[in-house]
C-alpha cells in the first residue's frame, strides 16, 4: 500500500475516532444530565414517603421497564432501518412501519391493560400497593414508553444526535419539576410520583414526534408483516431479556420482602442500575454505525471503541463504590437511614452490574449485526434467571437477616449477569472465530 494511501486511511480512522467520541460525548453529558435529574428524584421521594411507599414507586419503574418489553426492539429496529434507508423508496418504507407500529402499540398496551385489570387485586397485593391510583397510572405510563422508542429510533438512525440527547434531557427536567411539586407541595406519594414519570416521557413523545413529522406525510406503502416481525422478533427477545436481567431483582423482593426494607434495596439498586445507565449512550451511538456498516460493507471499529470505553467507565465506578460505598448515596442526599441501611448493599450492587453494562454493548452489537443466533441463548438465560430469583426470593425473605437476603439476590444478579456476558461473548467472537 502506498504511503498516500495509507495516510488517508490513518487520517479517515482519526476522524472516525473523533466523531465516534464527539457523539457518545454530547450523549453521554445528555444521559448524564438526564440521569442526574432523574436520580435527584429518588432522594425526594425517598425523603417524602416512607420507605415502603419508596419501595414502590422504585418497583413500579421497573414494571414499566418489563413492560416496554414488547417494544424494546422497536427503536433499534426502526434506527437500523433509517440508517440504511438511503433510496426514496426506502424512506417510504421506514414512514410506513412507523405508522402501523404506532397503531399497533396502542392495541398491545390495549390487551396489556385489560389483564392487568383481570389480575388487579392480586398485582396489588402482589407488589404490596396501598394506593390503587398508583399502578392505574403505571398502566398509563407503559404506553408512552412503548411509544417512545419509536421516535427514538428514526432520529438513532439518522444520527441525529443533538436532539436525541435534547429529548433525554428534557425527559429528566419534566420528570424533575413535576416531582417536586407532586411530593414536596402536593404532598403526593407513589401515584403522584408516577404521574410525574407518565408527563416527562409524554414530553419526549411529543418532542421527537414533532422532530421526525415528515414521517406522518410520507406517502406509505404497504408493510411486508412477515418479513418486519422477523426483524423485530429477535431483536425484541435479545434485548428483552437483557431489560430483564436489569429490571426484575426490584419486583422479585418486593413480593418476597417486607415492605419496609424494600427501599434500601431499592436505593442501593438505583446505584448499580446507573452503571447501565450512564454509559448507554455508547451503545446508542455504535449502533446506527453497525448496522450502516453492515448494510454498505464498511468497516467499523465502533464496537471496540464503544466496549473499551465502557469497560474502563465501569470499572473505575465500581471500584469507587467499593472504596467509598457511602459516598453516591450522600451525593443523591439520601436521609441517614439509607445511607447505613443501604451503603453495604453498593459494592455488591457495582460489581454484579458491570457485567451486565458489558452486556449491553455486546448484545447491541450482535443485533445491530444480526447475529441473531444468540437469541434462543440468551432468553434462555433470563428465563433460568427468573426461576433463580423465584427460588432465592422465597428463602432469602424468610431469612432473620435482612441483610443477607439482599445480598443473596444481588449475588444471584452477578452470577447470572456473568452467565449473559459469556453467551454474548462466544457469539461476538469464538462462535464466528471457529
Amino acid at each position: 500500500m502506498s504511503a498516500e494511501k495509507i495516510a488517508t486511511a490513518t487520517a479517515t480512522d482519526e476522524k472516525h475516532h473523533v466523531t465516534f467520541f464527539r457523539q457518545s460525548g454530547w450523549l453521554m453529558f445528555a444521559s448524564v444530565t438526564s440521569g442526574g435529574l432523574m436520580y435527584a428524584v429518588h432522594p425526594i421521594v425517598s425523603r417524602g414517603v416512607p420507605p415502603g411507599e419508596y419501595g414502590v414507586f422504585t418497583t413500579l419503574l421497573q414494571v414499566v421497564a418489563l413492560m416496554g418489553i414488547p417494544a424494546v426492539g422497536l427503536q433499534p429496529v426502526m434506527a437500523q432501518q433509517q440508517a440504511a434507508a438511503i433510496t426514496d423508496e426506502q424512506q417510504r418504507i421506514v414512514a410506513s412501519e412507523f405508522r402501523a407500529v404506532w397503531r399497533a402499540i396502542f392495541f398491545i398496551w390495549l390487551a396489556m391493560a385489560l389483564v392487568t385489570g383481570i389480575f388487579w387485586q392480586q398485582t396489588l397485593a402482589g407488589l404490596k400497593i396501598e394506593n390503587s391510583a398508583a399502578l392505574g397510572m403505571t398502566v398509563l405510563v407503559g404506553l408512552a414508553a412503548m411509544w417512545m422508542p419509536l421516535v427514538n429510533g428514526i432520529l438513532q438512525g439518522r444520527q441525529n444526535f443533538f436532539w436525541l440527547g435534547w429529548t433525554n434531557i428534557l425527559q429528566g427536567v419534566g420528570r424533575f419539576g413535576i416531582i417536586c411539586a407532586v411530593i414536596l407541595l402536593l404532598h403526593l406519594w407513589a401515584a403522584g410520583a408516577m404521574s410525574a414519570v407518565f408527563l416527562g416521557i409524554m414530553v419526549v413523545v411529543t418532542v421527537g414526534s414533532w422532530l421526525v413529522r415528515d414521517v406522518w406525510k410520507t406517502s406509505t406503502v404497504r408493510v411486508a408483516w412477515r418479513n418486519w416481525l422477523g426483524r423485530v422478533v429477535p431483536l425484541t427477545l435479545g434485548l428483552g431479556a437483557a431489560t430483564f436481567m436489569l429490571s426484575a431483582d426490584m419486583i422479585f423482593t418486593q413480593n418476597f420482602f417486607p415492605r419496609e426494607q424494600t427501599g434500601f434495596y431499592a436505593a442501593a439498586g438505583m446505584i448499580g442500575r446507573a452503571l447501565v445507565f450512564f454509559t448507554q449512550p455508547l451503545s446508542t451511538v455504535m449502533f446506527p454505525k453497525l448496522a450502516r456498516s453492515k448494510s454498505t460493507g464498511e468497516k467499523s471499529n465502533a464496537l471496540e471503541l464503544a466496549l473499551g470505553a465502557t469497560l474502563l467507565a465501569g470499572v473505575a465506578a465500581a471500584i469507587c463504590c467499593t472504596f467509598f460505598p457511602s459516598l453516591p448515596l450522600r451525593l443523591a442526599l439520601y436521609k441517614p437511614i439509607y445511607i447505613a441501611t443501604a451503603s453495604p448493599l453498593v459494592p455488591w450492587f457495582a460489581w454484579c452490574m458491570l457485567p451486565l453494562t458489558l452486556s449491553m454493548v455486546l448484545v447491541n452489537s450482535l443485533m445491530a449485526r444480526k447475529n441473531f443466533s444468540a437469541v434462543p441463548w440468551l432468553v434462555l438465560v433470563a428465563i433460568g434467571y427468573g426461576v433463580a430469583l423465584t427460588m432465592v426470593g422465597r428463602h432469602a425473605g424468610s431469612l432473620a437477616d435482612t441483610q443477607a437476603g439482599l445480598r443473596m439476590m444481588i449475588q444471584t444478579l452477578g452470577v447470572f449477569n456473568l452467565l449473559l456476558l459469556g453467551v454474548c461473548a462466544w457469539f461476538t467472537w469464538g462462535k464466528f472465530r471457529r
